[in-house]
């Protein structure tokens, strides 16, 4: 049976770490809050505006926690890298949708390869 809502919370703070399932939804909740405070940063205009400023600091310490309590059962290397690269194409993604970024063909194509790396990687860990 698959880990509860309180059994993960509990594990990731009990010692014994998370299970690989959940690591690996700690790790997709770090990437999204790497998207979070990218998104933040642009918007603090260089640490000039105070409340973004505070959702910066905020989401980028909540990312790299979840990073780090992910890391107790995921391979760095992996782990890593499906952090940044969750973090690079949903910020790729929000400035598209969000910031009115442009769309060529060879920014969406370069976000693809991203992705199949992230795949291949996943793949190959053996997690």
């Amino acid at each position: 049976m698959p880990p509860g809502r309180d059994d993960l919370a509990a594990s990731a703070f009990n010692g014994d770490g998370p299970t690989h399932t959940g690591s690996s939804i700690l790790l997709f909740i770090a990437g999204l809050l790497e998207v979070a405070w990218a998104a933040g940063l642009k918007s603090s205009e260089g640490f000039t505006r105070f409340w973004p400023s505070v959702f910066t600091v905020v989401t980028a310490l909540g990312s790299f926690a979840l990073l780090a309590m992910a890391m107790r059962q995921l391979p760095l290397g992996t782990a890593y890298a499906v952090w940044t690269g969750i973090g690079a194409v949903g910020a790729f993604i929000f400035g598209i949708v969000m910031m009115g970024e442009a769309v060529t063909a060879a920014r969406v194509g370069s976000a693809v390869l991203i992705v199949v790396g992230l795949i291949g990687l996943k793949l190959s860990s053996g997690h």
